[in-house]
């Protein structure tokens, strides 16, 4: 589990409880604002759960030179994971070139710093075509994860979208479920289907329910 802690109104306060917490669980990350990674980091420097963050987010329309300058101060400030959306509009408009040079530079600028990627789809806007094309994009590049959703648009993860991703994507290249996944149910089905890594921001509630179960 990657936990989320994005909303706008959540405080510092909001932050470091989130990091306890889920450096007491173990989890993979926990994906902060990036303004907030120099807090979590701090807190998370003595756990195996990594700091990570948003790059782009939530639309993914800035520049490029925008998305590497947040990506350099990010990691300067302590983040070993970045979740990048990828331009959507770009996408949309049938730009792949665009998308594909966007994604390539901040994927360089990642793994020269030893840094994962993950690129974040929004697949609740893209056609199936389109996510397909994204998928054959981040092979190309060969990034970390690619991801479905930032939780922040019309929809999330959909075990259609996890099935279609994972189809599209080489073994080594993770596949990352986010958005909506508030129950052990759904987060289960999403695993079931190919997801590898899940974004969540009901973590706790998540752990509690597998607790019971087991």
């Amino acid at each position: 589990i990657d936990h989320a802690v994005l909303t706008p109104t959540a405080t510092v306060n909001d932050v470091e409880n989130a990091c306890r917490l889920c450096a007491g669980f173990g989890t993979a990350s926990v994906c902060v604002r990036p303004s907030d990674v120099p807090v979590a980091a701090a807190i998370l420097k003595q756990s195996q759960t990594k700091t990570s963050t948003v790059i782009g987010f939530p639309h993914g329309t800035t520049s490029t030179a925008a998305k590497l300058a947040e990506s350099a101060q990010a990691i300067r400030d302590g983040a070993q994971e970045l979740d990048m959306v990828l331009n959507i509009g770009r996408l949309l408009s049938g730009d792949l070139a665009y998308v594909e040079q966007d994604i390539t530079e901040i994927c360089r600028l990642a793994h020269s710093q030893g840094v994962l990627l993950k690129v974040i789809f929004e697949t609740c806007y893209l056609s199936d075509e389109q996510k397909t094309a994204a998928c054959d994009i981040c092979t190309r590049v060969g990034v970390d994860y690619v991801k479905t959703s930032t939780g922040f648009g019309s929809g999330g993860a959909t075990v259609q979208d996890i099935r279609l991703m994972r189809a599209h994507m080489p073994p080594a290249i993770g596949v990352k479920a986010s958005g909506g996944i508030r129950d052990l149910d759904a987060m289960l089905a999403v695993i079931a289907s190919g997801a590898t890594r899940i974004g969540a921001s009901a973590t706790e509630k998540i752990l509690a329910e597998a607790r019971t179960r087991e």
